[in-house]
């Protein structure tokens, strides 16, 4: 490896591991521990988790002389790879007092410090492709980082804000940018056909596993909307007794809407006016911003109520050149499978993506919260129907006029 490319890699993996304690900067310590669901991490956990992904995948393996920062830290921010033993059930990362903020903080300045050792040093490509799956883990982990920060502070009975809108460096201006208005709202037509989707191993860029590899699928003529379903549109859903109807609703939809799940998460309603917790605090609903934190199930019984239905992933990947996306992660009626020929990657990062690969739906796309220049065409984004605290949003397809 060349040395500039070295120097581009090392200022990238600082810039990237330097933004994740900016996200936190707003937080008062407690904030740092809280974990009030399941699939919310606590931040301190995230800020240590990607640091022992560089320690223990990168730093034992390629630095000769590492010193391991403290001998239980594997125990304590291991996720889900079994291979390297056994962890902290997921469930209880906000039981974890210790290790302290400042701990998990000296703990990112010693893997930074060898990191930075091992960047000054020539790579071998096996390494050098390592430490960029290190970077784009720690983007994920900021996406998550700012959506779980906004769990944690949104179910607080005070819902704080995070951070007034535009003061801090970490800008949250954007987080309910507007549509278009639903009039201007367009039907783009795809007449099918063979197409090809996915990356290709001789793709410029850096690509997941799960990405790969570029192969054919057979599509039939449909129409794709332009825009996301705004917020005003699914008022309309709500006020039509959309949670009301289980006609709408798959069956385990039905069963979730049932136990109390009756309208998108963050919304309540005060004297006939909907209002949402936000980063920047508890606004009104924006009638032209998209619907967002919407789970599978209420993004398809929406469709079912307007006549429409979820794109799959092809759908989605082959019209993504003739629409913008970004704001919102856009639930695909797609499960998430392995493509035709996939090899997971060799090594303790095989168990990376494919081992998730069975009762979850693909999104497509990128949200608000996806750090810059992550967001990619052949993304394949992966959650289980009832989870909304990502920003989630809708983006339909019908049946093209031509073959009705």
């Amino acid at each position: 490896m060349c040395a500039s490319s070295l120097v581009t890699l090392a200022r990238r993996y600082d810039t990237v591991r330097a933004h994740s304690v900016a996200l936190c900067e707003p937080l008062a310590i407690e904030d740092y521990v809280v974990q009030p669901s399941a699939d919310v991490s606590p931040p301190k956990w995230h800020l240590g988790h990607c640091t022992w992904f560089f320690e223990t995948v990168i730093l034992q393996a390629y630095l000769q002389g590492y010193q391991q920062f403290h001998p239980s830290y594997g125990f304590v921010f291991n996720s889900y790879y079994e291979s390297q033993g056994e962890r902290v059930v997921r469930s209880k990362r906000g039981d974890l007092s210790r290790p302290t903020v400042a701990e998990v903080l000296a703990y990112r300045a010693h893997v930074d410090a060898a990191m930075g050792r091992l960047l000054s040093q020539a790579l071998s490509a096996e390494a050098h492709a390592l430490i960029e799956l290190g970077i784009q883990h720690e983007q994920q982990h900021q996406e998550l980082l700012l959506t779980d920060i906004k769990y944690i502070l949104g179910v607080n009975p005070l819902r704080p804000a995070y951070a007034p809108s535009g003061t801090h460096a970490i800008t949250i201006d954007n987080e309910f940018a507007v549509e278009r208005t639903i009039d201007t709202a367009r039907w783009l037509a795809s007449e099918g056909g063979l197409v090809s989707i996915g990356a290709s191993a001789t793709d410029d860029g850096f690509t997941f596993d799960n990405e790969c590899p570029r192969h054919r699928v057979w599509l039939e003529p449909f129409e794709i909307r332009d825009t996301l379903i705004t917020q005003g549109e699914f008022i309309e859903f709500i006020r039509d007794g959309g949670y009301r109807d289980p006609l709408l609703w798959l069956s385990e939809g039905w069963q979730w809407v049932c136990e109390g799940n009756t309208h998108p998460l963050y919304w309540s309603e005060r004297d006939g006016v909907w209002e949402q917790y936000t980063l920047a605090g508890v606004v009104p609903v924006n009638l032209q911003a998209p619907v967002t934190h919407i789970s599978y199930f209420e993004a398809a019984a929406y469709c079912e109520w307007a006549g429409q239905r979820l794109p799959t992933e092809a759908e989605w990947e082959t019209m993504a050149g003739s629409f913008s996306w970004g704001q919102r992660w856009e639930w695909t009626q797609s499960a998430y499978a392995p493509y035709p020929g996939f090899v997971p990657a060799e090594g303790t990062v095989r168990e990376y993506n494919g081992k998730f690969m069975v009762s979850q739906l693909v999104l497509r796309g990128a949200s608000f919260a996806t750090p810059s220049g992550h967001a990619r065409v052949s993304y394949r984004n992966f959650f289980h129907p009832p989870l909304r605290w990502q920003y989630t949003g809708i983006r339909p397809v019908r049946t093209s006029r031509s073959t009705r």
